[in-house]
């Protein structure tokens, strides 16, 4: 097995893991995060239903062009928690995916947390 291979087995198992014990319901929906190498996606998903009841990301927003990751994940976990509030989501449980919680990451949590999501 070569070293990409390894380290992308590496990363399908910590999202196993992962998702072994986070799962969506209809009183706590999971808060997904993806992180790419320029953007940030979050998403509020009832894993019941199969239904995403928010989202928000980093993409197209022209306030954010010439930011670092960690700035663009602050604002993405303001939008996301603004977003849940009008789907009238307040608990969530968080979905880090194969990320390790640090970083931009955290930094989307902490925001989140800040601007009314509780977990």
């Amino acid at each position: 097995m070569n070293r990409l291979s390894h380290t992308k087995m590496n990363q399908i198992r910590r999202k196993i893991r992962v998702r072994k014990t986070v799962s969506g319901t209809t009183e706590r929906p999971r808060l997904a995060v993806h992180v790419s190498n320029r953007h940030l996606v979050a998403q509020v998903i009832n894993d019941e239903t199969m239904k995403t009841l928010a989202s928000a990301t980093s993409v197209g927003v022209k306030a954010l062009d010439g930011k670092t990751m960690t700035e663009k994940a602050t604002y993405v976990g303001q939008q996301i928690a603004a977003n849940a509030k009008k789907a009238k989501v307040s608990k969530v449980v968080f979905d880090r995916g194969s990320k390790l919680y640090h970083g931009k990451v955290k930094a989307l949590a902490d925001s989140a947390r800040e601007n009314g999501l509780e977990f």
